[in-house]
């Protein structure tokens, strides 16, 4: 991902063009937004859903002796890029992390360039980036960097949709009721959204899955947004292959 992060730390090039005092607060910006995001996600792996309050609080860090919290106005850019989602929870606003920023998260934790400004490394932030590389491992998160193949026909898309909902009921033990919203992440791009919709309500209609009530574990707006609503029926958020 280029653009909201673009890791510069590290950079020692003496290039006379440089402007040091930039490329200085450039690397800064980019190792707070990291720390912002890795705390969140770590926060939303072990408490589910994520108080803004406390996610500002976590981040709150020293430095010269002084403490330095999260701007609004960084919320507010990484929620209009997409990359977090805030949200009312009973009148409490709440933050999530989206699919954009787990993918801006990695990038920026896997550039060559990219290091923490301080001598230990907070264990919430340690224990996160383990959760993050576990999930990868497990295949919960795609890597954007690999081309995904256009899948074309029900009959192929039909093929993969039970192939992610075999794997996945496996590696996460869900005992057969598989959240569609990790059945849509996991086939990603290889279809439209729109197109991924139409043809697990086919499969369904073919008796191949049937699609439950329910909400997802955290209520997270956005793993909502990727389960399927079906007129006249509502919110199905769960698939149980028959």
């Amino acid at each position: 991902m280029i653009g909201l992060f673009n890791p510069v730390i590290n950079n020692m090039s003496s290039t006379p063009s440089i402007d040091a005092s930039s490329s200085i607060s450039s690397a800064t910006e980019t190792v707070e937004k990291t720390r912002l995001l890795l705390t969140l996600w770590a926060m939303s792996c072990t408490e589910g859903t994520v108080k803004k309050s406390e996610l500002t609080s976590k981040v709150k860090q020293k430095r010269k002796g002084k403490n330095v919290g999260v701007s609004q106005s960084l919320y507010d850019e990484l929620q209009a890029a997409d990359v977090i989602k805030i949200y009312k929870q009973n009148q409490t606003p709440m933050v999530s992390l989206t699919d954009t920023g787990k993918q801006i998260l990695i990038d920026s934790l896997i550039n060559p360039d990219f290091v923490f400004d301080a001598t230990v490394v907070a264990a919430r932030l340690a224990n996160g980036l383990i959760a993050l590389i576990r999930e990868l491992h497990q295949g919960g998160i795609p890597l954007t960097s690999v081309k995904q193949v256009t899948i074309a026909s029900y009959e192929e898309f039909k093929a993969i949709a039970l192939q992610v909902y075999d794997q996945l009921n496996k590696d996460y033990n869900y005992d057969n009721l598989v959240p569609i919203y990790r059945i849509r992440r996991t086939i990603g791009d290889q279809v439209t959204r729109s197109q991924f919709s139409e043809w697990m309500l086919e499969m369904q209609a073919n008796d191949i899955f049937q699609f439950m009530e329910g909400s997802v574990e955290d209520s997270a707006p956005d793993k909502i947004e990727d389960s399927i609503s079906i007129e006249l029926v509502g919110l199905r958020c769960y698939a149980k292959r028959l």
